[in-house]
């Protein structure tokens, strides 16, 4: 998915199309070298989001190098 770049801060995967920095947190700090996808709906209900620190819904890497 070389056209998705991810937040190395909060792991948010986001268009590379997009702004320069993180929709969620804002950090500049993206980077196209991750592994692993989730979506998380419901991150309130989630025990993943809850491990991984998620508070908003959306689509989030597993790891992030």
């Amino acid at each position: 998915m070389a056209d998705r770049l991810v937040c190395r801060e909060c792991h948010r995967v986001q268009d590379a199309d997009e702004e320069n920095s993180c929709v969620v947190c804002g950090s500049t700090s993206l980077t196209e070298d991750w592994a692993g996808y989730v979506v998380i709906s419901h991150p309130e209900k989630s025990q993943i989001a809850e491990e991984m620190g998620v508070v908003e819904p959306g689509q989030y890497a597993l790891k992030v190098r």
